[in-house]
């Protein structure tokens, strides 16, 4: 089954997109954020907290009110180590009890540092490299179940309670569990410290948390014969910061999308786009999947009038990942099954997007999210219609597979909801796991009308965003109907210009790498 696609009008979209992406691209290398500063500080290690407060933030803090963070924390914390002979960890404590003065202290030059540096940045990068090299072990021993892979969420809000949920989970089949993240996190502009048992619609995300979710299902995952995947949200006022975090704790696929933050969370576009593009430089070397959250813009904007939006930032989000390092098979682009039920032929239309945007990114590991906005409590129906988005996912040959729960608007998933959603999938699928090499698709149909009409939509949105910028685009609403200021919302303040003798020797290593390896778009 496949759609009769322009290449011309795919080429447009990708030409437009790329240009969009260099555009960012170039804004973005002249500045640097607290948050970038303080992952990169917990590159090197430091990652305990004071007084509930992470030192890392301290640390930050401290280089900000001296005016030399355009320096970069890499720099100031590497010469502190080479001026006064001591660990990373004692130049930090030292520097955030009071006791010491970088600023004081001798400034030597980078080539003089860079030993230091390649001492300091040296056991994390051989951390994430190990965990890396076992992720690949596991999948080649156990393997994983057919796509599209089964992805369930727990959100309990206490992770011992996430982790008996989602070793329940894995037993009914999931292949993938997500751990949502308590409501509000995201605009904390601190990490928290340690495992926690109290959130609001999820549970925070903690390097401890991280730890002890990923040693349950490696354990479950065992048991069940296959690799379970963990996800949760590298997002947010501290994006770098949770990705460097879950690189150590082995996480295998992360939320990231600065264009989600900037619409729903009213996070400033300087800071996220720049936080982005750190943060997916992490993912992409710890060998891990992002996933983009194109499919919240139709919980604002109609599913049929706004279609193309999904599209055109589909676009933009490959590119600015490939800008990042991330390889194809490591972009999972976000859509959505949320067209109004009511609608004649709505079944084509969801079909046409799917597959539509299977085939624009062949190699990507789509996510496909279920219905939500148009989930009405009434669960019989809700299950019908997480049935019709079963058949859609299974006939696309989507990747990564958000299962629909028929408590939907009601409640937070209990056990047995996720149970009957994972039945609901294996039913449908096992049963119409090839359906789509049995049939074709009419180029004079319904199917193939409405690609063509939004694929045409989306290159000329891409050709204004282009041409505009993509800040005016946002400050337009031009994405989810959500107008957003370039100099508005939260983090403004931590942005930072880079001075002209600015240290980041991971942003230099990756960039370096990423560019020797080479991204790939899967279509010239």
């Amino acid at each position: 089954m496949k759609l009769n696609l322009d290449q011309a009008v795919i080429n447009r979209c990708r030409q437009a997109a790329g240009h969009i992406a260099g555009d960012v691209d170039q804004f973005i290398r002249q500045r640097t954020t607290v948050s970038l500063e303080r992952a990169v500080l917990r590159l090197m290690g430091i990652n305990d907290a004071m007084d509930d407060v992470p030192v890392a933030n301290l640390f930050v803090e401290t280089i900000q009110a001296g005016q030399g963070l355009g320096r970069g924390a890499a720099y100031w914390l590497a010469n502190g180590c080479y001026q006064l002979k001591l660990t990373a960890d004692e130049v930090a404590q030292r520097v955030v009890s009071g006791q010491l003065d970088l600023f004081q202290l001798p400034q030597a030059d980078r080539a003089t540092l860079n030993p230091t540096l390649e001492k300091l940045m040296q056991p994390t990068i051989e951390k994430i490299k190990d965990q890396h090299r076992f992720r690949k072990d596991k999948l080649s021993n156990l393997g994983m179940g057919p796509e599209p892979l089964l992805y369930v969420i727990v959100a309990t809000g206490d992770i011992y309670q996430d982790v008996d949920q989602a070793v329940a989970a894995v037993a009914q089949g999931a292949d993938i569990v997500a751990v949502i993240r308590t409501t509000g996190q995201s605009l904390l502009d601190y990490v928290p410290h340690g495992s926690t048992r109290e959130g609001f619609g999820g549970t925070y995300a903690t390097q401890e948390n991280f730890r002890i979710m990923r040693e349950a299902l490696d354990e479950a995952g065992d048991k069940a014969g296959r690799y379970v995947m963990l996800v949760n949200y590298s997002s947010g006022l501290c994006m770098p910061e949770i990705a460097v975090l879950g690189a150590l704790e082995r996480l295998d696929m992360m939320l990231n999308d600065a264009l989600y933050g900037i619409l729903f969370r009213d996070i400033n576009m300087q800071r996220t786009l720049i936080d982005q593009h750190f943060s997916r430089q992490i993912i992409g070397f710890a060998g891990a999947i992002i996933n983009t959250g194109e499919d919240n813009y139709l919980t604002t904007a109609d599913a049929v009038e706004e279609a193309h939006t999904v599209t055109a930032s589909q676009f933009i989000n490959e590119q600015l990942a490939l800008l990042a390092g991330l390889e194809d098979r490591q972009i999972g682009l976000g859509h959505a099954f949320e067209i109004d039920p009511s609608m004649t032929d709505g079944l084509l239309l969801e079909i046409a997007q799917a597959q539509m945007a299977r085939q624009l990114f062949p190699r990507a590991p789509l996510k496909y999210m279920p219905p939500t906005k148009h989930m009405t409590g009434d669960i019989f129906q809700g299950h019908l219609q997480n049935g019709l988005f079963n058949l859609t996912s299974v006939l696309t040959g989507q990747g990564v597979h958000l299962l629909g729960m028929v408590t939907e608007a009601i409640h937070t998933p209990y056990v047995q909801d996720r149970l009957l959603a994972l039945q609901n999938a294996r039913y449908v699928m096992n049963n119409a796991r090839n359906l789509g090499e049995e049939l074709s698709i009419r180029d004079d149909g319904k199917i193939s009308a409405r690609a063509r009409d939004v694929l045409e939509k989306a290159a000329q949105m891409l050709e204004t965003v282009a041409e505009i910028g993509l800040f005016a685009a946002l400050e337009r609403g031009m994405f989810a109907d959500i107008e957003r200021s370039r100099d508005g919302g939260k983090g403004l303040d931590g942005v930072v210009m880079k001075d002209v003798d600015y240290c980041n020797p991971f942003q230099e290593l990756l960039t370096q790498q990423a560019g020797s390896s080479g991204g790939g778009n899967d279509e010239k």
